[in-house]
């Protein structure tokens, strides 16, 4: 069917059309009926303004009754929280497996950060391969993956093992996360209840963080650490069997759009990032750090192999992995960097804000629980409200706001005197932080699937979670090194200068994003493929 309003602010892809053109366009094609333009005579009606903010509201066809419209989103949903769940309790039960398995000071780092690297690493290559052969198989595929390998996590005899079991869990989110934005994008159409889903999909993160916690810190005081991995698997079974029954197959839709895998940009991206993030991390604990020759080695080879990425990206491969058009979109390019820096922050603060507790506040696993429930109580308030309310108001207004209040989390741990109290420190610190990264997080990822064809919304969740895990994996290797830098000014003072280290990532993120980043409101819209739809009949007709 062909289109009559069209309201955006442009469209990503084979069709980037500025929003003043398709504003001209809704002015010259009202009515009900096409009018006759340029003699072509064609009569097939335009939906009218109204019909595309009826759409915007509406359940997608793909769903029988509400029942299985539920059932597809808690399968989608589940992603969020299984992904939080193992990396958040992870490192709730890290002391316990560094006295269980005898784990030296410098590889202690590792079980926790194998998991994110290799996630990292390969959700780009992920994110096109649902592209290509569909979300459904790559998003369930990935689901029993990961419970697979949390299962065999739990029967881990040595350190080694450890590793090991995380980083091949990796590989299961690194499937599943990029295909679950995917799918949610394909499924739902710019508007209120795209909206809506997507602040819920955002915070589940946060129940998968408590969750995480809560079943690590029971494994850890009451049980065995084996418990926590699980639980985990349990969960993601139950998340595989509704994944398999209620997700809506792509895969033949997919395959006819005849998207193509860039080998040669896999087979260089990924090594480079894993050698250069491999490097940062584990300076810190290198026996002469940045002078250590396989340091040296390993971070050069790392943007060898980025600088050899760039160039076939740009000028070799025919589809290429991280096309440099996918930043074409206005301010794209800019909030990709906020963001760089605002996850960065956010793997400093979670992984020090615990420490801090534990080893500086003497909080037990499940007193750290108890602690954090104002991020996750914050959690549900905070996105729902924005998914409500977005389409009314401007997504700049709401970013520079969560954008400020996310600095006070850190400031808060950063001046914390000796002997502060929870209520006055800890307390508003988690509120600052569910209001800041909750918010931030929805917002952006509305506004960067909304502004993609379909043939890419698996690279679309691709980018969203590399730009998540990269930068947490990257900014928190530096933030290590700050606080091990610094480990002579005493273990409260060390952690501090690592908040203060999150305070600067914050700023400069909150400066970009108030300078150069513009998200407008999230209204009832027409799809970037409905647009280049439109502009294709008016070329035929002109």
């Amino acid at each position: 069917m062909s289109i009559k309003s069209a309201q955006s602010q442009g469209a990503a892809g084979g069709g980037d059309v500025q929003q003043e053109k398709y504003e001209t366009d809704c002015e010259q094609l009202s009515g009900q009926e096409q009018r006759e333009k340029d003699g072509s005579g064609s009569s097939d009606p335009y939906y009218s303004e109204m019909d595309i903010e009826k759409l915007g509201k509406a359940r997608p066809e793909v769903f029988n009754n509400a029942w299985s419209e539920i059932a597809f989103c808690f399968s989608i949903v589940m992603s969020q929280v299984l992904s939080e769940y193992f990396i958040s309790g992870f490192n709730v039960i890290i002391p316990t497996l560094v006295k269980e398995f005898n784990i030296p000071d410098a590889m202690a780092v590792w079980p926790a950060s194998a998991f994110s690297l290799v996630i990292a690493s390969v959700l780009l290559f992920f994110g096109r391969l649902g592209d290509m052969i569909g979300g459904f198989p790559v998003y369930v595929g990935g689901m029993a993956w990961l419970g697979i390998w949390s299962l065999i996590a739990g029967f881990s005899k040595n350190r080694l093992m450890l590793i090991i079991c995380r980083a091949l869990q990796g590989l299961g989110p690194a499937a599943y996360l990029p295909t679950s934005l995917m799918l949610l994008a394909n499924v739902y159409r710019p508007g209120p209840r795209k909206n809506l889903v997507f602040s819920i999909y955002g915070t589940c993160a946060v129940i998968g963080f408590f969750a995480g916690i809560f079943f690590s810190g029971l494994s850890a005081q009451y049980l065995n650490w084996s418990w926590y991995f699980w639980i985990g698997a349990i969960l993601v079974a139950i998340t595989t069997t509704t994944s398999y029954i209620f997700i809506p197959s792509d895969s033949e839709q997919r395959r006819k759009q005849g998207v193509k895998m860039d080998y040669w940009g896999a087979a260089l991206i990924v090594p480079g990032l894993v050698l250069i993030v491999f490097a940062i991390t584990d300076s810190a604990h290198a026996a002469n750090g940045w002078k250590t020759p396989y340091i040296c080695v390993c971070f050069i080879l790392g943007w060898l192999f980025l600088g050899a990425a760039f160039y076939v990206e740009g000028w070799v491969a025919e589809h290429p992995l991280l096309p440099f058009d996918l930043f074409a979109v206005p301010h794209m390019k800019s909030l990709v960097i906020a963001l760089l820096f605002f996850y960065g922050s956010f793997g400093v603060f979670l992984l020090y804000g615990t420490l801090y507790m534990v080893h500086i506040m003497g909080a037990s696993p499940m007193q750290v629980v108890a602690w954090c429930t104002p991020m996750v109580v914050g959690g549900f308030i905070f996105p729902m409200a924005i998914g409500i309310f977005l389409h009314l108001v401007s997504g700049n207004i709401l970013l520079g706001i969560s954008a400020l209040v996310w600095m006070g989390s850190g400031l808060l741990f950063a001046l914390m005197p000796e002997g502060a109290s929870y209520w006055a420190f800890v307390f508003p610190a988690m509120i600052c932080a569910t209001m800041g990264i909750d918010i931030i997080f929805n917002i952006t990822n509305i506004f960067i699937t909304t502004k993609q064809p379909s043939e890419r919304q698996g690279l679309a969740g691709a980018l969203i979670n590399s730009v998540l895990h990269l930068s947490i994996a990257f900014f928190l290797g530096f933030g290590d090194i700050a606080q091990v830098e610094t480990e002579h000014l005493g273990r409260k003072k060390s952690y501090q200068v690592a908040f203060w280290y999150q305070v600067g990532c914050s700023v400069v993120a909150f400066l970009i994003m108030v300078l150069r980043v513009r998200v407008t409101r999230a209204k009832s819209e027409l799809t970037v493929d409905e647009l280049r739809q439109l502009e294709q009949q008016q070329q035929q007709s002109s």
